[in-house]
């Protein structure tokens, strides 16, 4: 059982409306946020717990407001299928809480940010597509089941598909909401879901839309490009330390 003590209570909501102000300001990254703060202060276990309704929302919002749906389903459901059979596979190395799970976790952050920063735009053929997105989908599963985060490399895989931006923002709404379920269903599976930190999770809804509906407000006053930018880098130093830290 955790210990949620009023410290570690407080700054999970700080964290949940940090992480909504980046995802209303983005469009993504409530999850990867809050798995990355949270992860350093508790384990990760306990963090997805408390990511799984908060992000499950936002991410519902973000995969009904767009206008094709239907079409994306019908496009990316074997990619969707193999996000599933990925994260039950591998869930029971993030509900085994060793410390190994830290370091994956440092370690998925850190590409995730460092690979998003340096990299270029890329395009992926559309014959490729039947074949690869199924793979893209298994390995995203995988770092989903480990780790808890669920944006590699299904995000850049997706912004590699040549959506408008409107569908773009509602596939990574599909595959995100598909993460979460997943993952729910995998920790359930596991026996690693608390009552506790359920319930916690519902009252994370509160800070998240907060920091949502703030994240909107600043869209238009701040450059979304150069937010983007601070906050991979400072993703890219979190996941740092988290990997090298059972080496100090």
């Amino acid at each position: 059982m955790t210990d949620f003590s009023m410290p570690v209570l407080l700054a999970a909501a700080a964290t949940f409306f940090a992480a909504g102000i980046v995802k209303g300001v983005t469009g993504m990254g409530l999850p990867t946020v809050a798995m990355g703060v949270l992860g350093a202060l508790i384990s990760p276990l306990a963090a997805a717990g408390l990511l799984i309704v908060p992000s499950f929302a936002t991410n519902v919002w973000q995969l009904l407001a767009g206008p094709a749906f239907g079409t994306l389903v019908r496009r990316l459901w074997p990619m969707m299928l193999a996000i599933c059979a990925g994260t039950m596979l591998s869930a029971r190395w993030l509900a085994s809480e060793t410390g190994a799970t830290t370091t994956a976790l440092g370690t998925a952050l850190f590409i995730y940010a460092g690979f998003t920063l340096c990299s270029r735009q890329v395009q992926v053929p559309a014959r490729l597509e039947p074949w690869l997105s199924p793979l893209i989908g298994a390995v995203t599963g995988v770092v989903t089941g480990a780790t808890g985060v669920f944006v590699i490399p299904a995000v850049p895989y997706l912004q590699a598909l040549g959506f408008s931006r409107d569908d773009l923002v509602q596939a990574l709404g599909l595959s995100f909401t598909v993460s979460t379920v997943a993952l729910a269903a995998a920790l359930g599976a596991q026996g690693a879901f608390e009552l506790q930190g359920l319930g916690l999770s519902i009252l994370a809804l509160g800070p998240a839309f907060a920091g949502m509906w703030t994240g909107q407000a600043l869209r238009g006053r701040i450059s979304p490009a150069a937010f983007r930018r601070l906050f991979l880098i400072c993703l890219l130093l979190l996941g740092a330390e988290m990997s090298l830290r059972p080496l100090v």
